[in-house]
């Protein structure tokens, strides 16, 4: 039954059917970060820093931490000038590392304000059969033929101030483009006719972010009101359900409509970052930051469930930028600060707590071929296998540091760092397609 609800949940998320040769989306095909692909390299380089696997390694222009997406020979990202005044798609060629693309999308004459720890191209494509779908945000979304590189839409009104910059990536539903606005001005939910970029449904966030501080003072401005975080599709209860993070609460959306089902609100919170995932009929997510926690809900409710659905809390060492990942029944995660942890769903209890480095995590982990990856903002790479014991199978230095996170594709990572663009694999070795 659970194999048969997986399937149905894969069916209704992808826009089309991949295999491990693609990556169409920000955490891949199933949107958790796992690839069925095999025979990848264990080892990026030696212990004195020098790379190994190298296929090739392409410098990417100016300033940008979305992640590369893949289909067929084409891998996709966004850039952007670093006082996001000109934002950028480019496609490499997957085979060579030519850059294929570099077109500037849109010209911004006075760009919002973006955290210098934020890019103002940080959101990452969605890719389908002969389209591409890339947007900053409220500056701009297109979508682009990736035959003919022609642009077949741009949208330039939709209204958000992200306040320090966007970082939601958008997904699709069947026929719509789903993405997050939430920002110190308007938070909402919306959905787009991918064909045309037209408005299907807006959903409006439904907390009140009036909270009362202490001292009297309302505290409903800034960063008490933004998010991050990207929207995901789950099977519940043999119905597609639209899980969605914003600030102050995280909800569910009927994703055909954007009727809102339930909520749960955690009104310490706020700049939520992560894709959400779900393990043994839980939802589990890291609610952002100030009181971040890790929480389980049942999403078998209605209205607002925060007093009757809420299953456990995490709140030590809980990712903030890196969403979770879940395999074999467990939850893995990283906090920002380095420190790798191992969770039983069944309770919240930590199973292993261990510190990988001393550094910044911002790229969320991947699970390939028997191993969970975690990259750090330094460029530290590491290889744990998975299980009940803490196991760190490999270590090594990449680059200059990621911000973006990995995309994996045939036998092959492709790794943006702050500069490049890698594809790392096994020498001798090709993808086949």
């Amino acid at each position: 039954m659970k194999s048969f609800l997986a399937f149905l949940a894969l069916a209704c998320v992808l826009p089309a059917a991949f295999a491990n040769e693609d990556w169409p989306q920000f955490r891949g095909p199933q949107g958790n970060g796992h690839s069925d692909s095999k025979g990848l390299p264990l080892q990026f380089g030696d212990a004195n820093g020098e790379l190994k696997n190298v296929k090739w390694k392409t410098p990417i222009h100016d300033r940008g931490w979305s992640s590369p997406v893949i289909l067929g020979n084409q891998v996709w990202m966004t850039t952007a000038t670093e006082d996001g005044k000109q934002l950028f798609a480019i496609c490499v060629d997957r085979d060579t590392g030519k850059i294929l693309l570099d077109q500037k999308l849109f010209d911004v004459p006075n760009p919002q304000f973006a955290h210098k720890f934020n890019s103002y191209a940080s959101p990452s494509p969605v890719i389908e059969p002969g389209r591409v779908y890339i947007t900053f945000g409220s500056p701009g979304t297109a979508c682009l033929d990736t035959k003919t590189f022609k642009v077949l839409w741009q949208r330039t009104d939709i209204e958000c101030n992200h306040f320090r910059g966007a970082g939601s990536s958008p997904i699709i539903h069947g026929n719509l483009l789903i993405m997050h606005y939430d920002g110190s001005d308007h938070q909402f939910v919306l959905a787009l006719d991918k064909n045309t970029g037209k408005d299907v449904w807006r959903a409006k966030r439904s907390i009140d972010f009036q909270d009362l501080m202490p001292d009297g003072k309302v505290q409903a401005e800034g960063d008490f009101r933004k998010a991050y975080a990207t929207p995901h599709i789950a099977i519940i209860n043999g119905k597609p359900m639209l899980l969605s993070i914003g600030a102050k609460a995280a909800y569910a959306y009927e994703p055909k409509t954007g009727k809102e089902i339930w909520r749960v609100e955690e009104r310490g919170q706020h700049s939520a970052s992560t894709r959400p995932v779900v393990v043994d009929g839980l939802v589990v997510y890291p609610t952002g930051f100030s009181k971040g926690q890790l929480m389980a809900v049942k999403p078998d409710g209605t209205g607002n469930v925060t007093d009757s659905h809420v299953v456990w809390r995490v709140k030590r060492n809980v990712s903030n930028k890196p969403s979770v990942t879940v395999i074999n029944g467990l939850i893995y995660m990283i906090d920002d600060a380095g420190i790798a942890s191992c969770v039983d769903p069944k309770n919240g209890d930590y199973i292993w707590n261990e510190r990988l480095v001393t550094g910044g995590f911002s790229a969320s982990p991947v699970y390939v071929d028997g191993h969970l990856w975690f990259f750090s903002e330094e460029g530290k790479v590491f290889a744990l296998k998975p299980g009940r014991e803490f196991k760190v199978a490999s270590s090594t230095q990449v680059g200059d540091g990621f911000m973006s996170s990995p995309a994996v594709a045939g036998k092959a990572f492709y790794l943006r760092t702050r500069t490049h663009l890698y594809r790392v694999e096994e020498s001798g070795r090709a993808s086949a397609k």
